[in-house]
């Protein structure tokens, strides 16, 4: 069974994130061991996305999910490091504006996905209205159980139009999530990021545990699974998610675009 079998999540099937591993390592014995496959995996990438913006049949989305401190920022700058920024197109999600809130909760996500020939990277997304929402009590039940559902018909959807889903819930411990929040406050380069709002969620972790645990449950697809990656370590999470972007553009099985003849046969002087 491959990395990515392993942190696959099968459609319909129950999910208990304190049954995945946060700190397993994957195979990759030392950090070190996952910082060459890390580089590896970064060249083959950067050829790989070229390819998709050469090609631009097709679109990667990847979404990133995960606690406070599980590593969204990191992972990102990591799997993007040799790739021209026109190529992506990041997206952070933070609380809806009004004009967002006076339409429907994916009505702010199609005006940042990628378009074809893209990388689009959400950190955080439109998981946060079945997530914080559902936590916080913001809208009724009834509202945000509905929301599973139009999810999955939106991807669907995007998936039919030539978006491929790579969709990765980083899987921090409770214990490694202190450690770094600790870690941040210490550090004027990242105690920025630091607010009253981090206490606040690290202290509904269970209800945050169960809401990713129905998310992962109610919205892995054939077409856009869930990957439960575990993010105690960071060189861990970097190589992964990284090999599964790999994987999916791989899988797409494309060629360099051949010369317009026309092209061709200008002469340069």
């Amino acid at each position: 069974m491959s990395r990515s079998d392993d942190m696959r999540v099968d459609p319909g099937g129950k999910v208990r994130l304190k049954d995945h591993d946060a700190g397993d390592r994957l195979g990759w014995a030392t950090k070190e061991d996952a910082l060459a496959a890390s580089a590896k995996l970064e060249e083959r990438l950067r050829e790989l996305v070229a390819k998709l913006a050469a090609t631009r049949v097709k679109a990667i989305l990847l979404v990133l999910q995960g606690m406070d401190a599980a590593g969204k920022d990191g992972t990102t700058r990591a799997a993007f490091s040799q790739i021209s920024p026109t190529f992506l197109r990041v997206a952070s999600f933070k609380a809806p504006t009004s004009t967002e809130l006076a339409h429907d909760f994916l009505w702010r996500v199609h005006a940042v996905l990628p378009e074809r020939g893209q990388v689009g990277v959400f950190n955080r997304s439109h998981y946060e209205d079945v997530l914080v929402v559902r936590v916080d009590s913001l809208v009724p039940k009834e509202v945000w159980s509905r929301r599973y559902d139009a999810i999955n018909a939106f991807e669907e959807h995007l998936a039919d139009e030539g978006t491929v889903l790579v969709k990765c819930m980083l899987n921090v411990s409770r214990e490694a999530q202190l450690k770094r929040l600790k870690e941040r406050l210490k550090d004027p380069t990242k105690s920025w990021k630091f607010s009253a709002d981090d206490v606040r969620k690290r202290a509904q972790w269970d209800d945050y545990m169960d809401a990713y645990g129905d998310v992962l449950a109610r919205t892995s697809t054939a077409w856009a699974p869930w990957y439960v990656v575990p993010a105690d370590h960071n060189s861990v999470r970097n190589a992964a998610v990284t090999e599964l972007l790999v994987h999916a553009l791989d899988r797409l099985g494309m060629e360099w675009p051949a010369l317009d003849p026309a092209v061709k046969s200008l002469a340069i002087e």
